[in-house]
């Protein structure tokens, strides 16, 4: 039926049939010769596209947020581009790098990932510090307990669809705020400043407008620097996990592959 059916479509008759046996006419011939060429040539170019992939060549396509991306996620990509020259790497800086993936091949997130048909992996924990400078503190006083917050100024980033006045907090395990107290407590702030860039959250808290709930990422270096303190060190904020997404394992690309194994990797020996 199907060589009834191709015949029909070219016009031609491929086979001559009798009540015993079926033989190719002389277009049936020429056209088994050039379609099993071209099988060949298919076939080849799979090959070839898989040698390339091994090789990593072509286009990588990476999506991270703005500040994290420029800090963190494009020094690692320059040490992995310089190991595979082949490779094409393109790093797209976003306020929202997910959902907002477009036609990313991997996605670095910070926060909590809802509803999400990729592969999820958590490169880093990222906890949240609550921060002020020290000029801030003096003049308006040093929060004792996480009540004591809703009676200061703060500074909130609206980033992520999430609800940035809604913190919720916890005792850290094995400190005196732990032993004494138990539970978690939700707080409804009401920002004083409200910015969708975390920088300039975190200038805006190192100039004393307030206090701010920042990644530990990027609060950790003006604390070492002194120009923000961390406050109630002993309560834990909701964290925001770094977190790499990338497409469903089937089918994944040996670049794609290569650059999870690359940033696991790569956050492993910093965490060391």
């Amino acid at each position: 039926m199907r060589l009834r059916k191709l015949e029909a479509t070219l016009g031609l008759s491929l086979a001559s049939r009798t009540a015993r046996r079926l033989s190719l006419t002389p277009e049936g011939e020429r056209f088994a010769r050039e379609a099993e060429a071209l099988l060949g040539q298919i076939e080849g170019l799979r090959e070839s596209m898989q040698r390339d992939d091994r090789r990593l060549t072509g286009t990588l396509r990476i999506a991270a947020p703005f500040g994290y991306g420029r800090q963190y996620i494009a020094p690692m990509l320059a040490r992995f581009a310089r190991l595979h020259p082949g490779l094409n790497v393109q790093l797209d800086l976003r306020e929202t790098p997910w959902p907002d993936r477009h036609d990313a091949d991997a996605v670095i997130h910070i926060g909590t990932v809802r509803d999400s048909s990729w592969v999820a992996r958590t490169l880093s924990a990222n906890e949240r510090w609550l921060c002020a400078s020290l000029a801030y503190l003096r003049q308006h006083g040093v929060p004792r307990a996480p009540r004591d917050v809703l009676a200061h100024a703060c500074v909130c980033i609206r980033e992520n669809d999430e609800d940035v006045t809604l913190w919720h907090v916890r005792p850290a395990p094995g400190t005196a705020s732990g032993k004494r107290a138990a539970g978690r407590e939700t707080l409804r702030i009401a920002p004083a400043y409200v910015t969708n860039d975390g920088g300039v959250a975190r200038q805006w808290a190192e100039q004393g407008m307030g206090l701010v709930l920042r990644s530990e990422w990027d609060a950790a270096d003006a604390v070492a620097r002194g120009t923000l303190v961390r406050v109630l060190a002993d309560w834990q904020f909701d964290s925001a996990p770094v977190t790499l997404l990338v497409p469903s394992r089937k089918g994944r690309t040996a670049r794609v592959q290569a650059i999870v194994e690359f940033l696991v990797a790569s956050f492993g020996d910093t965490r060391k």
